[in-house]
Order: C-alpha cells, then sequence, then structure tokens
C-alpha cells in the first residue's frame, strides 16, 4: 500500500491553462473523479457531450452555464450541482475566466438521491 498524498483542490497551475484542463483525481471501476479548471472555454458550436456514464458536477467556483438538451441555459453559481444521466446531450454554454472555474466531476453509474 502506498502512502496517501495530499494536495489541495483550490490550488490551481500558474500560468492557468489556456485549454481547459481535466485531472483524473482517481478512478476504479465505471467510476472517475475529475478536476476540471475553465477559463471561458465553451462547447464548439455544433458539438454536443454524449457520455456513456452518468455525471455529477458541482461548480465550485466561478460562474457557468449549461444546455441540457433542447433545454434552456441554466445558470451556475459556486455551489450549484447537478447529476446528468448518461446520453444526456448537454454543452457548456460559457464559463467565466476570472474567477476561473473550478468543477468537481464524478463520472459513473450514478443515481439521483431522493431530496
Amino acid at each position: 500500500m502506498t502512502n496517501p498524498s495530499l494536495a489541495n483542490f483550490f490550488q490551481l497551475p500558474i500560468p492557468l491553462p489556456i485549454a481547459e484542463q481535466f485531472e483524473t483525481l482517481a478512478q476504479g471501476h465505471q467510476l472517475r473523479i475529475e478536476r476540471i479548471i475553465s477559463t471561458g472555454q465553451i462547447t464548439a458550436p455544433g458539438e454536443w457531450y454524449d457520455q456513456e456514464l452518468d455525471e455529477w458536477v458541482m461548480l465550485l467556483q466561478g460562474q457557468a452555464e449549461l444546455r441540457l438538451g433542447d433545454g434552456p441555459r441554466q445558470p451556475l453559481k459556486a455551489g450549484d450541482y447537478l447529476l446528468i444521466p448518461a446520453h444526456c446531450r448537454h454543452r457548456v454554454e460559457y464559463t467565466s475566466a476570472n474567477p476561473p472555474c473550478i468543477w468537481l466531476a464524478i463520472h459513473g453509474n450514478l443515481s439521483q438521491h431522493p431530496q
């Protein structure tokens, strides 16, 4: 067994990346935990994400807007989260550059927890 390594989720690379950065923090059988750093990037016009696994995503810093399917733009602020089911077409319409967006994304076979 290896020793755990300590890191800080909010420690950003300097300089900030020009492209959106996806960093896998942990993964297992059909489970992946990522940190995503966005600095103004959006999904290219006409393109959509259509993922094999569910994605639970939380915006920890910044502001963003997502579009799910044919629905309206969904604004997100720090602390907002949602579950995007597998094969639900979605796209990123806006991400703030200052402050940069910091996302926590968990991909897997997930289910919505009743509120």
